[in-house]
């Protein structure tokens, strides 16, 4: 049984959509981060930066207990112990690999800035909102691109690179972004929107 810890996070609904996509038993511990539970001690000694989504598996490498932070990381462990939504051939691998990086770097941590002025800043800030609300349309339209002609971010299957880019996605309102003027990307999420353990996933916790 693997423990998460998370909130309903798009960095928070990758971990359970892959969870729910390998059909792993799990056990969720809601981390609020509303009233922050991120820092109490005993999440830090899980995730010692503070945020979610964190895991642990008593069933990790050799036997041994692991305990894991970043989403990223835990795709990619999880992605590699069960043998599935990643690619075997290295090509493909790596490009399953640097769209899985590209949101780590540049679609989760600028949308989220956008998330933040437009939605939660204490004071109206007019340069911050064209700055990030400017990004997120021009990573949008990186997306539209990567998507054209393809059902999934890297072809035909669906693999951690789609978990991970999806949640965010959802959050377009948040990003003063329209879907309909980004059409590859507006196919692709109702794809995902059709899949079951993606609906199953974006309801934890």
């Amino acid at each position: 049984m693997i423990d998460l810890y998370t909130w309903g996070t798009p960095n928070g609904r990758k971990i359970s959509i892959m969870l729910e996509a390998l059909r792993l038993p799990y056990r969720v511990h809601p981390v609020n981060i509303l009233e922050n539970d991120q820092f109490e001690a005993s999440f830090l000694k899980i995730s010692p930066n503070n945020k979610i989504p964190a895991i642990i598996d008593p069933e990790g490498p050799n036997g041994e207990t692991v305990e894991l932070f970043e989403s990223g990381a835990i795709l990619i462990y999880l992605a590699e112990k069960n043998d599935e939504f990643i690619p075997t051939d290295p090509i493909a691998r790596l490009e399953c690999l640097q769209w899985l990086m590209w949101q780590m770097g540049g679609f989760g941590p600028f949308l989220g800035q956008a998330h933040h002025f437009n939605k939660f800043a204490k004071e109206d800030v007019p340069y911050a909102k064209q700055r990030f609300n400017t990004e997120a349309q021009r990573l949008w339209r990186v997306l539209n691109t990567q998507l054209e002609n393809k059902s999934f971010i890297i072809g035909d299957d669906l693999s951690i690179a789609d978990f991970a880019i999806y949640p965010w996605a959802m959050r377009y309102e948040w990003q003063s972004v329209d879907p309909e003027l980004f059409p590859f990307v507006n196919a692709w999420m109702e794809r995902m929107n059709d899949i079951e353990f993606v609906k199953r996933g974006m309801q934890v916790p």
